[in-house]
C-alpha cells in the first residue's frame, strides 16, 4: 500500500473539520481538490474511506483504522524533521473549551512550566464536538471539554476516549450593575423570561451558549458573540445579561454583577480532561496533573 501524505493530511483535516468544505476552508483548498485528494487515497487504499451524507462525513470502520495510522505516520516524519535538524522537543498539543482559556488554562500552564520547564504546550480553542473530533484525528493529544447531566462520553466512537472529571460547576448569570436583577443575589426564572440576552451558537445539544438553559419561552437574543470577554463587555454596557461560571469573577469588568437563579434546578457544568485510548505519554500525563491541581 502506497498513500501519499498529501492525502493522509486531508483525510486527517477531514476527520477534524467534521466535512470536505470545512476541510478545504482549514487547509486552503477548493473542496473539489479535498474530495479528489480522498478518492486518490480510497483507490490508494483500496476501501471507502468515509460515509458521506447531509449531516457531513464520517469515517468508515477502514477509515477509522487508516486515520488511526496516518496520524503515528506524520508524527514519525515531524519527529525525524526535529532529529535531523538537532530539535529534540517534549510538545503537547492541548485543546480547551473557550472560557477556558481566561479560567483554567493561564494558572495550569504556569504551574506546568515551573515543575517542567522543558515541556512545550500549543493550545488551541474550540467547541467539545470540535475538539474531540480533533483528538480523533490525531492533531491534538487531550482536550479539556464541558458536559452536562447525564455526564455522558464525549462521542460514540470506539475505543472509547479516557476521560478524567477536574470539576463541577453551576451556571450563575452576568447582569448589568444598574439593571433591575442586580444587587439582589438572586433573579427568577420568570424574570429572565424577558431579558435582552448575550449569546453565540452551541452545538445540537446546546444551541445558544450564553443563556440559561432552562428558560421559558424563546429567549430574545440581542446580541451575537463567541468571545467571553465581549459578552461581557456587552453586559457592562447595559447591553444585556449572559450565563457564566463562578471562576470567571475575578476577571469581570466594572459594571457587572452575577446573581444566581432561584427558582429553577441547578445548571451543572462538568468540566473534563479527554485523551486518547492507551497509556498517556509523561507529557501528556504531566498536563493532566498540572490542570488538575494547578
Amino acid at each position: 500500500m502506497d498513500l501519499s501524505m498529501t492525502g493522509l493530511r486531508v483525510l486527517l483535516a477531514v476527520v477534524e473539520q467534521g466535512s470536505f468544505t470545512a476541510a478545504a476552508g482549514r487547509l486552503g483548498y477548493t473542496q473539489s481538490a479535498v474530495s479528489r485528494q480522498v478518492a486518490v487515497l480510497e483507490r490508494e487504499a483500496g476501501v471507502t474511506l468515509f460515509d458521506r451524507g447531509r449531516g457531513g462525513s464520517r469515517l468508515t470502520a477502514e477509515g477509522v483504522i487508516v486515520a488511526r495510522h496516518a496520524r503515528v505516520v506524520l508524527d514519525e516524519l515531524a519527529a525525524a524533521g526535529r532529529e535531523l535538524t538537532g530539535a529534540r522537543e517534549r510538545s503537547v498539543h492541548l485543546g480547551a473549551f473557550v472560557s477556558a482559556g481566561f479560567a483554567l488554562l493561564p494558572a495550569a500552564l504556569a504551574s506546568l512550566r515551573r515543575r517542567h520547564p522543558d515541556i512545550r504546550v500549543t493550545t488551541r480553542e474550540g467547541t467539545t464536538p470540535a475538539l474531540v473530533r480533533s483528538l480523533r484525528a490525531g492533531t491534538l493529544d487531550l482536550a479539556v471539554v464541558t458536559a452536562r447531566p447525564p455526564f455522558r462520553a464525549p462521542d460514540a466512537e470506539s475505543p472509547r476516549l479516557v476521560t478524567e472529571r477536574i470539576g463541577d460547576v453551576e451556571l450563575v448569570v452576568a447582569v448589568p450593575s444598574d439593571s433591575r436583577y442586580a444587587g439582589r443575589g438572586e433573579v427568577g426564572v420568570a424574570e429572565l423570561a424577558t431579558a435582552d440576552w448575550i449569546a453565540s451558537p452551541g452545538t445540537a445539544a446546546e444551541p445558544l451558549l450564553g443563556v440559561w438553559p432552562g428558560l421559558p419561552g424563546r429567549p430574545r437574543v440581542a446580541h451575537a458573540a463567541r468571545d467571553w470577554l465581549t459578552k461581557l463587555q456587552l453586559v457592562a454596557a447595559g447591553c444585556g445579561v449572559t450565563t457564566v461560571t463562578p471562576d470567571v469573577a475575578p476577571l469581570l469588568p466594572g459594571g457587572v454583577d452575577l446573581v444566581r437563579v432561584a427558582d429553577a434546578p441547578p445548571e451543572v457544568r462538568r468540566l473534563v480532561v479527554v485523551c486518547q485510548p492507551g497509556r498517556p505519554t509523561p507529557e501528556v500525563a504531566a498536563v493532566v496533573s498540572a490542570l488538575r491541581s494547578p
